[in-house]
């Protein structure tokens, strides 16, 4: 005999691959941009999330990721009350959002250190994930492949210097995007890689002159 929770589809836990594995998916990226611990977090859900999060799950798995759960972790099921005992202030919205697949979430993270992070994706079936904003940024990330993210100046040459390091440690760059909010600003590159980026390689590309910032993030 099988019931509601039993695994289908992907490796999860919950009646959706949409609303149950990909919502832990989207959570767990957003908590591996944050970098660290979640103490609070604000999530606002569009479309099918906001109908039907409380009866699909959608709202415990989200947290599970957060809080750094896998899709097919037991745990998911007591999201809401491992959250509150960890200390994990959270908060549900249901929101309209302009031309947004129906399965959308937009997710506040405040971390122990006081870092923040805001991430935009969307669960876009079979338990794969797309997440198209990271802080202001747009971006497309999947997640199936562990990536290089770095925030620099929008200068000729750093993107050659970056890539060229990866060329140096052979590291091959799946698919990469570039970013900017304004001319001669700040911008966000992402680079999915067909492997994780050793710590070395994260520490010489965050030593280019105008990168302020360089992390791994490894696939969800």
């Amino acid at each position: 005999m099988h019931g509601v929770f039993d695994i289908v589809g992907p490796v999860m836990i919950g009646p959706s691959s949409s609303h149950t594995a990909g919502a832990a998916r989207l959570g767990l990226m957003a908590r591996k941009l944050l970098g660290e611990r979640a103490v609070r977090a604000e999530i606002n859900l569009h479309g099918s999330f906001a109908q039907t999060y409380r009866g699909h799950g959608t709202d415990k798995a989200l947290l599970a990721g957060i809080m750094g759960m896998e899709p097919d972790d037991m745990r998911l099921r007591e999201a809401l009350e491992l959250a509150d005992k960890s200390g994990l202030a959270y908060e549900f919205r249901q929101v309209e959002l302009q031309e947004a697949h129906p399965n959308t979430a937009v997710i506040y993270l405040v971390g122990e250190t006081g870092r923040v992070a805001r991430v935009r994706g969307a669960s876009v079936g079979g338990g794969n994930i797309l997440v198209t904003n990271i802080d202001g940024y747009a971006v497309e990330l999947s997640g199936q492949y562990p990536a290089l993210l770095t925030i620099h100046r929008d200068r000729p040459g750093v993107i050659t210097q970056v890539t060229q390091i990866l060329s140096r440690y052979e590291v091959n760059i799946a698919f990469m995007r570039v970013s900017r909010q304004s001319r001669g600003e700040t911008a966000m590159m992402i680079m999915e890689l067909d492997d994780e980026p050793a710590a070395e390689v994260v520490e010489e590309c965050g030593q280019v002159p105008d990168v302020e910032l360089a992390r791994a993030v490894p696939a969800v």
